[in-house]
């Protein structure tokens, strides 16, 4: 099977469980990205699971020769199944033959079918919790299966609805595409995200970055050539995990360790399913979903903040958080440049608190002496001059920490019609030029349900990564300054501000000079002439207008 027929089919299966959502009164409801995602996994699981063992080098000879691997492991004993279990790579979820897709789905005509589905999902997340669960803030597991046919209120729909879910699943084979890699898989959990990753879901709202941007951020911080081991990767305000996918990728997903938090559980599972698509799942443990500012888990032990090697974040940029904005602010060693103040009145249509300054703090708190980090934020910010926004830039311009800034075009972001900047970080402070670019004329203009936005193409990228990587000075696109440069112009970090202003002169003759200054002139006079002539016929109209006693009668 070709590349575009997988992920042709791969699709098709996710607008298939997308489509019986619908069908049954559920689309665009809290639950539908449950439903989806769970048996979208379901299905990976019970692939991934036949794909290592016909592998497997006791069993993997007897499975692999049977006509269907299923109905051969439908044969083995609760012994032989533990056996299995036993030689399988940790990150290889298990599977009992009772759990498999085929024993499930030759289930359906038996009645009561939905609490059997339901069932079999928890047993498959009790036996895999160790590996697959992700914690709260709280410590308490979440696993990663649950019921799902109960969102169905019509109790008599539930059997049909569980059936049409294993007909989606039944008509397509991954085990294609367990040899594929990031490039397959991001574009496919694009797809997945689509019309779940949305600002409709309450006051945290799923922010998701778009790919082009996460590679942008990857490239500049770990570079092609860098040969890496052990490292860790942190984000803060993680959501689904494009950056982090992003950031592993580049580093390489067998040399690092994920490390992630973000408040939206929907975001976590997210992450979640994204890790095990990109062969990360030794890195769940350490995905927690809860509260960053108020109850950061990634932490040593006498309480201070862990540090990484890698941090990125795109986080939430403006919430009202009155509820703990004066806890944030007593602590002075993570917010050493303040907390914004809380606004007077809740209002929608006014500015809400600059979170986001919070989140900048916690990013460079969370970096290794010789740790980068990235961050992407309102472009406003890199020309603050005033308040918080302005503490944190002359820090990070007077301790060298900033190395460079690349503000995006607009409209980039699907949630969001702010227009955004990239800042990197070293807290290694080694640079002594600061590369600012300028990449708002770039980008593609498309359509989305009914938003115009843009992307960055391949080339494009290419182009902000080069640039950046030699520090070059691209005439209206980009400059490298240094930190006494940056200072003087009032630590802005904006690459416009530092662009040569240049004056077009045209050589003309004074007779040519006098010919076209005669023109303009005779040409305000013509027009000048017909706005009199409009204001005195307006004028006109306007006293011609009497009052009509008998209308409405």
């Amino acid at each position: 099977m070709s590349d575009i027929n997988i992920a042709e089919s791969t699709i098709a299966l996710i607008d298939s469980l997308k489509s019986t959502t619908g069908a049954f009164g559920l689309a665009g409801t809290g639950s539908e990205y449950k439903i989806v995602t769970e048996m979208f996994l379901y299905k990976f699981f019970n692939d991934k699971f036949g794909y290592e063992a016909k592998r497997d080098k006791m069993y993997g000879e007897r499975l692999s020769k049977a006509e269907k691997w299923d109905a051969e492991y439908d044969t083995f004993t609760e012994e032989e199944a533990e056996d299995l279990f036993s030689y399988l790579p940790a990150s290889v979820p298990r599977l009992k033959p009772e759990h498999t897709l085929s024993h499930l789905y030759n289930s359906t005509g038996k009645g009561d079918f939905s609490t059997l589905l339901d069932a079999t999902l928890i047993d498959i997340a009790n036996i895999n919790a160790d590996t697959f669960s992700v914690t709260t803030s709280g410590k308490s597991k979440v696993n990663i299966f649950s019921s799902i046919t109960t969102f169905v209120t019509d109790t008599q729909k539930r059997d049909e609805f569980a059936k049409s879910l294993m007909r989606n699943v039944a008509s397509f084979n991954f085990e294609h595409v367990f040899v594929e890699k990031y490039d397959f898989f991001s574009r496919i959990f694009e797809h997945l995200l689509k019309g779940f990753n949305n600002a409709g879901g309450g006051k945290y709202a799923e922010y998701y970055t778009p790919r082009a941007i996460a590679q942008v951020m990857a490239k500049l911080l770990v570079g092609d050539d860098a040969d890496l081991r052990g490292v860790t990767c942190y984000d803060p305000s993680a959501g689904t995990g494009t950056l982090l996918m992003a950031l592993a990728h580049q580093i390489g997903e067998d040399r690092c360790s994920i490390f992630s938090q973000d408040i939206s559980e929907k975001s976590s599972e997210m992450l979640r399913l994204n890790l095990i698509l990109n062969n990360l799942s030794a890195s769940l443990p350490n995905v927690v979903q809860g509260n960053t500012l108020t109850e950061p888990s990634h932490t040593e032990a006498n309480g201070a903040l862990r540090k990484f090697d890698f941090v990125v974040s795109n986080p939430p940029f403006k919430l009202d958080f009155p509820e703990y904005r004066d806890t944030l602010a007593t602590d002075t060693i993570r917010f050493w440049a303040g907390v914004p103040n809380a606004v007077k009145q809740v209002d929608p249509m006014k500015p809400k608190m600059a979170i986001y300054t919070c989140f900048i703090q916690h990013v460079l708190n969370s970096l290794k002496t010789t740790g980068k980090g990235a961050i992407v934020i309102p472009t406003g910010f890199i020309t603050a001059k005033s308040g918080v926004e302005k503490k944190i830039l002359q820090r990070v311009v007077d301790e060298h920490w900033v190395y460079g800034c690349v503000s995006m075009p607009s409209n980039v972001f699907a949630t969001t019609g702010t227009n955004v900047s990239v800042i990197f970080f070293d807290k290694s402070a080694t640079t002594e030029k600061v590369i600012l670019i300028d990449a708002g004329k770039l980008g593609e203009e498309y359509k989305e349900a009914n938003n115009q936005k843009r992307r960055l193409l391949d080339t494009e990228i290419d182009l902000i990564v080069n640039t950046f990587r030699n520090k070059e000075a691209v005439e209206d696109f980009s400059v490298a300054v240094t930190y006494d440069e940056i200072k003087e112009k009032g630590y802005s970090l904006s690459a416009g501000q530092y662009f040569d202003i240049k004056i077009d002169y045209v050589d003309i003759t004074e007779e040519e000079f006098n010919v076209r200054m005669a023109n303009y002139k005779a040409e305000l006079t013509q027009k000048f002439a017909e706005s009199r002539r409009l204001e005195e016929e307006i004028m006109k109209q306007l006293d011609s207008l009497r009052f009509n006693n008998d209308l409405g009668k």
